[in-house]
């Protein structure tokens, strides 16, 4: 052995004890050991959300009527009944008939309270009844059906991976979490220190506070913690001649990344690195501003749980943080909702006959109202739009997003609400002006000239760094000259979000470029960076030379972690088998794909990947009867029944295909390529149908070259309405575009 591998067992060995040695002194201690001396936080936890965010189902704990209590639902009678102490419900299971469970866990108290069921392969599943716990005056006191429309196929049916407490809510709602996910049996064994959000959830583990409680105060500045929970902002100045105080001075707090490890969206990469001390980004990669969770503009469509929307807005940038309003132990506000703005605004210049124009006192008139929208989740449930955002009803009048002024005044117009807020504010700088969301609204839509707008706002230092983050990833689709600039100087942004995005919006890029581009971020001190570098590379892995591959290898390591500890879920296992497939290891795709399907038969992408390599492989046949068995297991995706109709197109039975493309069409009106495609196959049978079809593929999708194939097909059966289609592409493409396609 040579001396330097000596010296690095060595410090590896010694690394590992002091890690071993730091786990065990500090322990989680339980929250019995913190009342003596924190009696008055103790007594505003006891009757938070935190303390009954799950618990034993107990008469304690359980709020719903389960005394032989029914709910019918679309011709379906479900029933809630006990056995001697024990809670338990008859509802339809995973085989479409109702069966006996027995209630485990409580989830939840207020508004409504949720319930859980655990079966012995470990697994915790939240049943779709819940009870709502308002008062009977408010319509509550009674059972309701979270979603009464699910099917036993679709992700979030009670027994699927979508409602399985161990991937989806443990780690947020009981504190100490490791979720022991064994993919060998496909069973957990999931374990907490509370199965509560107690005080080390937040704290972290307690055993050295306890020992420096028992001595002087100046050994340790966090008093025996691994975090500091204090505010950013240690005072606020007034300046005069200004509305708002800013901060006197900033310090380091690790406070938002601690609350924003659970109220956030975001996906959980690993259980054992530090999200405090290094990077939020080393354990959890937070969502960035996408359709699926946002509107354009960046206001809540989907839960989102608060840090994705706080961090786009002007508070954050400012330095406040969660406790400058809420109290974190009793989950409740630290003021009146009026007073907590009036720390920072001055009271005086934003009455409500100055500012809002409504009346003084009213619901109307309240800063909140206006600046922090409510959307309401869960059939009653209620959440404030963090983003605090000012009205923009011109913006609504554009992209159709919505806003809170024509919200309110429902019979009024965005038009009305425009002229209402220029009336009111006649030299504001902001109504009117250059918004995100335009750019994000026409990236959407496929507009060419996105590209160069989405660059504009990646590289604009006044947007908020997630928003910066959402642009570059929006990139994907419009390679240019100005997307490769902005992503270029993405990649050596500060924040690690803006770098995940420059990574995400190099897609387009060829090979060669795209390396060059991003993997200097192999290296990358943050996990989730470098991690998301080597699943971005990874499917060129076959174009790399060794000295490229053995770069790669670590990160991608790494990466392969994760997917391991997602193999829960189809994704993880889907993404190991494309790791297989790009490194030529066919077999082991194959398996890993089967291990994805047998995990999750209703996550379509597996039976989509593997069908393709066993096109890939020459065997369409094998191809199609596994599409056929994902549809069977899935009947909901458009992709599945759009990759059986490429199937079979390919083996020239075209009424077939066509049949599919058909379905996938209906399924997922909106998808361009589907209509696009379906056009080209229907070119044989029908014409005119074709032309129908490819010109809904321009309408929903208003791809150029889609327009362009329309027109071709015009010239090409002499249509009467060609020199139309014709007038209307050459206002979108340059004239040497039309001039190749007519010959001209």
């Amino acid at each position: 052995m040579k001396f330097n591998q000596l010296v690095t067992i060595i410090c590896i060995t010694m690394l590992s004890f002091c890690y071993h040695k730091r786990a065990y002194s500090a322990d989680y201690v339980g929250v019995e050991q913190c009342v003596d001396c924190h009696q008055q936080e103790y007594n505003d936890w006891k009757t938070s959300h935190h303390n009954m965010s799950m618990r034993h189902a107990s008469v304690e704990s359980v709020l719903g009527d389960f005394n032989n209590a029914t709910l019918a639902v679309n011709e379906q009678t479900h029933r809630f009944f006990k056995k001697g102490t024990d809670y338990w419900v008859n509802t339809k299971g995973p085989d479409g008939k109702f069966h006996d469970y027995q209630i485990s866990y409580t989830f939840g108290y207020e508004p409504l309270q949720q319930y859980m069921v655990k079966f012995p392969d470990g697994r915790v599943q939240l049943i779709p009844l819940a009870w709502d716990s308002r008062d009977k005056s408010k319509g509550g006191q009674v059972w309701f059906h979270l979603y009464p429309y699910m099917e036993v196929h679709d992700e979030f049916f009670w027994t699927n991976n979508g409602q399985n407490w161990n991937y989806m809510c443990a780690d947020c709602h009981s504190t100490n979490v490791n979720k022991n996910y064994d993919s060998k049996t496909n069973t957990y064994d999931t374990t907490w220190s509370e199965i509560n959000v107690a005080c080390e959830a937040c704290h972290g583990s307690a055993s050295d506070h306890i020992k420096w409680s028992k001595q002087p105060i100046e050994q340790n500045s966090n008093m025996g913690f691994n975090r500091n929970l204090a505010p950013k902002v240690g005072s606020w100045e007034f300046n005069k001649g200004k509305k708002i105080l800013k901060p006197k001075q900033l310090s380091d707090s690790d406070q938002l990344n601690t609350c924003g490890q659970c109220h956030s969206r975001r996906a959980q990469l690993n259980n054992n690195h530090d999200h405090l001390k290094s990077d939020f980004f080393d354990k959890y990669m937070l969502n960035a501003i996408t359709p699926e969770l946002y509107y354009p503009d960046g206001q809540i469509y989907d839960e989102v749980f608060v840090l994705g929307s706080f961090k786009q807005s002007k508070m954050h940038k400012a330095g406040v943080v969660c406790t400058d309003c809420h109290n974190p132990h009793s989950n409740k506000l630290v003021a009146p909702k009026e007073a907590i703005c009036f720390k920072c605004h001055v009271p005086n210049e934003y009455t409500a006959a100055k500012h809002s124009q409504h009346q003084e006192g009213s619901e109307a008139s309240l800063c909140v109202t206006c600046h922090m929208p409510k959307t309401t989740y869960m059939e009653i449930d209620p959440r404030a739009d963090h983003s605090f955002q000012i009205p923009r009803p011109d913006i609504s009048q554009q992209i159709g997003t919505p806003n809170v002024c024509t919200s309110c005044h429902t019979k009024e117009t965005n038009q009305w609400a425009i002229n209402a807020l220029a009336k009111q504010f006649p030299n504001s700088s902001y109504q009117q002006s250059d918004h995100f969301a335009i750019a994000f609204a026409q990236a959407g839509a496929g507009i060419p000239i996105s590209g160069d707008s989405l660059s504009y706002i990646a590289q604009n230092s006044l947007e908020a760094n997630i928003i910066r983050a959402s642009a570059l990833s929006r990139m994907d689709r419009f390679p240019g000259q100005n997307a490769m600039v902005a992503i270029m100087r993405g990649i050596k942004h500060q924040d690690p979000q803006i770098r995940i995005g420059a990574i995400a919006g190099s897609a387009a890029y060829p090979f060669e470029d795209r390396w060059q581009i991003i993997s200097p971020l192999l290296q990358d001190p943050v996990f989730a960076v470098r991690t998301e570098t080597a699943g971005a590379l990874v499917i060129n892995w076959q174009n790399m030379n060794a000295n490229q591959q053995a770069l790669l290898t670590p990160a991608l390591n790494e990466y392969i972690e994760i997917q391991q500890f997602n193999s829960d879920r189809g994704f993880g296992l889907m993404n190991l088998a494309n790791i297989h497939r790009a490194k030529g290891e066919v077999k082991l795709a194959e398996l890993t794909y089967l291990k994805a399907i047998e995990i999750e038969p209703i996550f379509a992408t597996s039976y989509v990947n593997l069908a393709d390599l066993y096109r890939q492989l020459g065997d369409d046949d094998k191809s199609l009867v596994l599409l056929k068995k994902g549809i069977k297991n899935q009947p909901q995706s458009a992709t599945l029944r759009y990759s059986a109709g490429l199937n079979l197109y390919r083996q020239q039975q075209l009424k077939y295909a066509i049949d599919y493309f058909t379905q996938a069409t209906e399924i997922e009106a909106t998808n361009a390529q589907y209509w696009y495609v379906l056009g080209l196959a229907q070119e044989k049978i029908n014409v005119s149908k074709a032309m129908v079809s490819i010109s809904k593929a321009y309408d929903v999708g208003r791809n150029p070259q889609h327009l362009y194939a329309l027109c071709e097909f015009k010239i090409k059966y002499r249509d009467p309405t060609t020199q139309a289609c014709l007038d209307r592409l050459a206002k979108i493409v340059p004239p040497q575009v039309i001039k190749q396609l007519t010959g001209g």
